[in-house]
């Protein structure tokens, strides 16, 4: 689901980019509109936030990477990583970076496509534009858990170092033993079309897990966890807190 309050700019320099853009920008009126100064005249006329820059590109990204999540560019993939680069923190910091072609055909997360909900935009800018969404983060390919954002639509707090959270996606997208323990929290917690994958095994208490069999804990709870527990698991745990009951 896309975070409606999310601020969104939509960048063009090209003639053709122009005119898809304008489609997008009539269909998201709440979005910032970017162009050169060349293409001033052709977004005069529309109901967006909208500003013409003159000179080089480059020198308004930092802006951009300040003031919105979502920074949607019709323009190449290889240009924009060149624009990027050098303003990229952290998926926890950056904003969600989309490509759109020349012929609206595909839309292309490239950066935060999770954290900074890049995927979730493709989606929906891809449904309004007709085109395809290009989402190559693997467990949204594998329509399996994303243990970096699970549950946090329903106010879940990810607890675990970041090594924790990088072995156990792994674990996750390789289909390997997973025990998912829920002893709080809400329970509508898989919101995928598709059935939970059968490596994911769920348990109502972490004592009824066997540790030797499962890869990796995925652990939803309000329980107290011991700094024994975290070292004797080494960086198989992750553990969620659901808001109070």
């Amino acid at each position: 689901m896309t975070n409606t309050t999310a601020k969104i700019a939509l960048v063009a320099i090209t003639k053709h980019g122009v005119t898809q853009m304008l489609n997008l920008a009539e269909k998201m009126p709440e979005s910032f509109v970017m162009v050169s100064e060349k293409f001033s005249d052709r977004i005069t006329n529309i109901a967006n936030n909208k500003h013409a820059y003159t000179g080089a590109l480059k020198a308004q990204i930092k802006d951009l990477f300040n003031d919105y999540d979502q920074i949607v560019f019709f323009i190449s993939i290889g240009a924009v990583i060149r624009l990027v680069a050098p303003y990229l923190k952290s998926k926890d910091e950056d904003p969600g970076i989309l490509i759109v072609d020349d012929n609206a055909e595909f839309v292309i997360p490239v950066l935060s496509g999770h954290v900074g909900g890049a995927n979730d935009y493709a989606i929906q800018i891809a449904n309004l534009l007709n085109a395809t969404a290009v989402v190559t983060t693997a467990s949204d390919v594998g329509k399996t858990i994303p243990v970096d954002i699970l549950g946090r639509e329903l106010g879940w707090k990810i607890e675990a170092p970041k090594i924790n959270i990088t072995r156990v996606s792994a674990h996750v997208v390789n289909e390997e033993a997973i025990a998912f323990i829920q002893e709080s929290g809400n329970k509508n917690w898989w919101t995928r079309s598709t059935p939970l994958p059968r490596n994911i095994h769920l348990f109502t208490k972490f004592e009824d897990v066997d540790l030797n069999t499962h890869k990796a804990i995925l652990w939803v709870t309000h329980r107290d966890i011991e700094q024994t527990l975290w070292q004797n698991l080494e960086e198989r745990l992750v553990v969620y807190r659901p808001p109070a009951d």
